[in-house]
């Protein structure tokens, strides 16, 4: 059986039905949660404020972790701080985005909740600001939560902490949903809508799907590679690829939406910007209408940012970075397909605008 948990961080006595936290509360597996021993933690008490709101952590690059049986949960965090402004970002299982940069003023004090897929046994927050805030959290199962299942490429997926800024929109995805919906991002760097299939990627989503589930498909960058593993023709193939996934998602009670490939950053002399994608954009959009299937048109919504930058305001958006800027990169990158941190969350927001566009119910409802 599931069960629920309660905890109240900070130095100030337990509130009635919680589990004190403090700065020497470090993770075992016979206590069950509890922070890293590595992480940078303080714990204050302000003494006022009342309850919740006195006392607090200040899990500064600190790892929180709770042992759960695997499933769906909502989570719930307090922040604030009596005397002074805050700003707290969460990151989840595989580096997903929960909560971005969430700000609070002198003596203000906000809920946040999410839902989350837990997998392995155990739930694991990473926490990170300028000034982080850590009040109280509440754990507890959840069955009522959609589930957003994104089928992809690199340009969409989980990059890990060891690459950072490297990152994909749907590791971005989850900061923009309430906690009536939960992001599983299963896009895989280097996969094509073929090989996707073919490593049994899809098979996975099926196995974990549920009637009322929505399924987000973006492929096409990979689709162009011309090796035979991935190779599909944008005339034949790679419709007949993705109507497996549109087929496969309805069958299953889902909602599929298909989505035009994410521009690459390639600018011609003039300063307009190439389509390095050609029939494979179009494709996507015929097979949309032909099955009568949601679509996001993220070519074209990429395509208007990139221009609207230019050419050296989009490199903002890319893995663009000089010597010594990026500590993984410390020889310098120049990649004009694939995202920094703020390209993948100003494109994420621009397929969160594209689903609001279609009006789907319920998922226009779950947006923050």
């Amino acid at each position: 059986m599931k069960t629920a948990f309660q905890f109240d961080f900070g130095t100030g006595p337990a509130v009635q039905g919680y589990t004190k936290v403090g700065a020497e509360d470090w993770y075992s597996s016979e206590r069950g949660y509890g922070f890293d021993v590595t992480s940078e933690l303080t714990a204050l008490d302000r003494d006022e404020a009342g309850e919740l709101k006195r006392d607090f952590c200040i899990p500064y690059g600190a790892t929180f972790r709770l042992d759960l049986p695997d499933g769906l949960y909502r989570v719930e965090l307090w922040m604030g701080d009596r005397i002074t402004e805050t700003e707290t970002t969460v990151k989840g299982p595989e580096n997903q985005m929960l909560l971005h940069r969430v700000k609070t003023r002198a003596g203000q004090f906000v809920k946040h909740n999410f839902s989350i897929m837990v997998q392995g046994g155990q739930l694991k927050l990473d926490f990170s600001g300028l000034a982080p805030r850590l009040n109280a959290m509440n754990v507890a199962p959840t069955d009522e939560t959609a589930i957003v299942f994104i089928a992809g490429d690199s340009t969409a997926a989980n990059q890990s902490p060891d690459g950072y800024p490297y990152a994909g929109w749907g590791q971005m995805f989850s900061s923009f949903l309430k906690g009536d919906a939960a992001t599983v991002n299963r896009a895989r760097s280097g996969r094509s809508s073929k090989s996707y299939i073919e490593e049994k990627e899809l098979q996975r989503i099926w196995d974990q799907a549920r009637s009322g589930d929505y399924l987000l498909i973006q492929f096409g960058h990979n689709d162009q590679k011309q090796d035979t593993k991935r190779h599909t023709d944008p005339s034949t193939t790679y419709k007949q690829y993705l109507s497996e996934y549109v087929e496969g998602a309805r069958n299953l009670g889902m909602t599929p939406v298909l989505i035009t490939s994410v521009q690459r950053r390639f600018f011609h002399s003039d300063g307009s910007l190439k389509d390095t994608h050609g029939a494979y954009l179009d494709a996507v959009r015929e097979l949309a209408a032909e099955k009568n299937v949601p679509l996001v048109d993220l070519a074209d919504k990429s395509a208007r940012l990139y221009t609207e930058l230019g050419m050296e305001g989009s490199k903002s958006l890319f893995m663009w970075g000089a010597p010594g800027e990026f500590i993984h990169f410390s020889e310098g990158i120049q990649d004009n397909t694939h995202f920094q941190e703020y390209g993948a969350l100003k494109i994420a927001e621009l397929v969160v605008e594209g689903l609001k566009e279609l009006s789907l119910q319920p998922l226009t409802l779950f947006f923050r």
